[in-house]
């Protein structure tokens, strides 16, 4: 097999939980799995092409300069037939998928409801809160193009948004996030391991988990430790709790929450706050307040570490911050490009992270290497394409920034 081709869809690792496709839904997903392969490497690259051949001398030409931000190149991209036609094909694939992946869902969703009450009911890894209200960022738009975004019930009870999510991140990500899609959360405990190896989390936050892909294999990294997983969104938190049952974890749970009021949690107490592509989910207003509730609720030595795509800024060309923000404009992201524009540095430096206490590393996805093959440009990066990200970290001072002035003083 090409190291360049995904496996078969039917490669997949099964959990308990999944939506089980058959062979004509497996093959759509196959062939989308290829599509965006394709569309993210080879046609991709294109679009790199038509902006140096044809937009940027267009462009010159009428206003006797080069853009000035990425906005001004996105307006002369969009039209451009290339880029037109390339944008339209990346709009399709996601709307496909969602759709097939929802026809798998809805055919089993009796089965998959009983399976999640009956490993819910069993395992006691579920807490929900009827009480906390679902926020604009997340109710707004469809998230992703996915109907019902995290938070819609076809009825009381059921997961089929968390399945439908889960039963498709396969072909969203060309197969790039493993055979569980848990890549993500593998590369975090990759990371902690390789930097910290004689360090032993007591208690870990996960805000925004969704379905515990990400949250599931630090519980499973360090079993000592305590993990709580919290989510706005009940189908997701239903499924979630149920998927982590399914595959054995008892060390997690699954609490409906939100990242802005984490009152539940008393100050000082997790030695970890994880999120994983979270942040560009949330409004510019909501990020401060989450950023300090984190802050809050960690303790002094302990490690707040957001794994995000490469914030905007000088160092990156404005094509590539074009060609990242495609999201936020074709994908359902709203919030994606002001996310990217802030300086997150100085955010959390506001929330009580001190830059001296601030670094940026990157990580990259963990999948199965005898299944999966790697991003499709290697170790390069692929505008936002590929599963590979920054990871934005602080350690909490163990010595909070009021008593450190007075001892100076």
């Amino acid at each position: 097999m090409s190291a360049e081709i995904p496996p078969p869809y039917t490669a997949l690792q099964r959990h308990p939980m999944m939506a089980q496709a058959d062979h004509d839904e497996a093959s759509r997903f196959n062939f989308l799995t290829q599509f965006n392969r394709y569309l993210s490497g080879d046609l991709g690259k294109g679009n790199w092409l038509a902006y140096e051949k044809r937009v940027l001398p267009a462009f010159e030409a009428i206003h006797g300069r080069s853009p000035e931000n990425r906005e001004e190149i996105r307006v002369a991209m969009n039209q451009d037939p290339w880029h037109r036609t390339w944008s339209a094909l990346k709009r399709n694939s996601m709307e496909m998928r969602q759709q097939n992946g929802r026809q798998i869902v809805l055919r089993q969703l009796d089965e998959l409801d009983a399976k999640a009450k009956a490993y819910n009911e069993a395992s006691g890894l579920l807490e929900l809160d009827s009480s906390v209200e679902q926020p604009l960022y997340v109710t707004c738009v469809d998230i992703h193009c996915q109907p019902g975004s995290y938070h819609t019930e076809e009825r009381p009870g059921d997961v089929a948004v968390a399945a439908n999510y889960d039963v498709g991140l396969f072909a969203t990500t060309g197969g790039a996030l493993g055979s569980l899609n848990d890549g993500g959360g593998q590369a975090v405990v990759g990371w902690i391991k390789e930097n910290r190896p004689d360090w032993s989390p007591e208690r870990v936050l996960d805000v925004g988990c969704t379905v515990g892909h990400n949250a599931v294999p630090i519980a499973q990294g360090f079993p000592e430790a305590e993990v709580i997983g919290i989510d706005t969104a009940a189908p997701v938190l239903r499924y979630g709790a149920a998927r982590a049952a399914s595959l054995g974890v008892s060390n997690i749970k699954f609490v409906q929450a939100s990242g802005e009021d984490l009152s539940r949690f008393p100050d000082n107490h997790f030695d970890w706050v994880q999120t994983t592509m979270f942040l560009h989910e949330t409004s510019a207003s909501a990020m401060p307040r989450i950023l300090s509730e984190c802050h809050r609720v960690l303790k002094p030595g302990g490690l707040l570490l957001h794994v995000e795509q490469p914030q905007y800024g000088p160092d990156m060309p404005l094509f590539e911050q074009f060609l990242r923000d495609w999201d936020a404009y074709n994908n359902n992201e709203p919030f994606w490009s002001a996310m990217h524009g802030v300086d997150l540095k100085a955010v959390m430096e506001e929330a009580g992270f001190p830059l001296d206490e601030q670094f940026v590393t990157g990580v990259r996805a963990i999948p199965d290497k005898t299944l999966f093959p790697g991003s499709p440009d290697g170790d390069k990066e692929d505008y936002g394409r590929a599963a590979i990200w920054n990871a934005y970290g602080a350690w909490k001072p163990k010595v909070s920034n009021e008593i450190a002035k007075e001892i100076s003083a």
